[in-house]
């Protein structure tokens, strides 16, 4: 491919170069050319994107769920709690905690976590923050985890590495799976769980194949495109 028809900064195209593109790599494949792929001067989130055969206008199609990254995802998670009881929460780690001041502040437009838990009782009053939080992907859920009564653990969990995936409207899930700075084999077994993690959460009303494609890309790179036929085959 010639250069000048490759759109993108320098870097992306020296990346696009390097690469063949037009090729399906497996996992451990993929991890090992990402690795040598130019950097950026940050430390980019690196993430593996799946595109499913699933109908995201059913709500019994609905794919989502969590997974604890056996390398971590290498992120600095900021975590709030909503919780009548602020003064275990911020013991344990969270960054803020609270109730009523921390839903005003929220209402107010503050959104600068990453990560929001509630206890069970307090999500009575959490839900007046449902259009802030929702769009966002930051309301507490009790099928990520993110609602529960032990909060210790819950806080544990986040900290360490345990990452959230959803289903867009267009069938597509982007799940974290780590930092340039990790190396090939870390981001292998984190993308490999991150998969399995996906096809666990399949809806039971989908038939046949189930993952369309997967491709591995930091944030600054191409995206390499995974074979998807032994995932399809699980």
């Amino acid at each position: 491919m010639a250069t000048q028809q490759i759109k993108g900064s320098k870097r992306y195209r020296s990346a696009v170069e390097m690469a063949d593109l037009t090729k399906t790599y497996s996992v451990e494949e993929a991890s090992a050319l990402l690795n040598k792929l130019p950097k950026a001067k940050f430390d980019e989130t690196v993430e593996i994107y799946a595109h499913l055969a699933v109908d995201p206008r059913k709500s019994d199609q609905m794919v989502r769920g969590t997974l604890q990254l056996p390398h971590g995802s290498g992120k600095t998670v900021r975590v709030i709690v909503f919780t009548e009881n602020p003064e275990e929460a911020l013991a344990a780690g969270a960054d803020e905690a609270g109730l009523d001041e921390l839903i005003e502040k929220v209402t107010g437009g503050w959104i600068d976590f990453d990560v929001a838990i509630s206890t069970t009782s307090a999500m009575k009053s959490v839900r007046k923050v449902a259009r802030v939080l929702g769009p966002r992907g930051l309301m507490p859920n009790p099928k990520s985890g993110t609602v529960t009564d032990d909060i210790a653990e819950g806080i544990k969990q986040v900290k360490a590495g345990r990452v959230e995936f959803k289903m867009d409207k267009t069938a597509n899930v982007a799940v974290v799976v780590g930092k340039r700075s990790f190396t090939p084999e870390q981001i292998a077994e984190n993308a490999d769980a991150a998969v399995k993690a996906l096809i666990e959460a399949r809806p039971k009303a989908t038939s046949g194949k189930y993952i369309k494609s997967l491709a591995l890309s930091s944030t600054m790179s191409p995206g390499l495109a995974v074979d998807v036929a032994e995932y399809n085959k699980a």
